[in-house]
């Protein structure tokens, strides 16, 4: 909740929208919610700004309910790291 709440309106607007998509579709596209692959069972939610990418690290409990474990805003694109090499 902290990391939610320092976030700017906007942002926290973004936040919002992308995790209903979570919560209430039954098909979110891969652009908002993707499995992680080599792990067992953790999902990222995807939130895009113009600034930041958030990732929101989750879980399913009973195949049902997500459980928000950990939230961060990404550094890199692979894309970008991978052109330094």
């Amino acid at each position: 909740m902290t990391f939610y709440k320092e976030q700017d309106e906007k942002v926290q607007e973004k936040i919002e929208y992308v995790l209903d998509l979570v919560r209430f579709e039954s098909k979110v596209p891969k652009k908002f919610f993707k499995y992680l692959e080599s792990t067992d069972g953790i999902y990222e939610i995807r939130i895009i700004t113009t600034f930041k990418s958030i990732r929101i690290l989750c879980f399913f409990d009973k195949g049902q309910l997500v459980v928000l474990t950990n939230c961060f805003v990404k550094k890199t694109e692979k894309r970008q790291a991978q052109r330094l090499h």
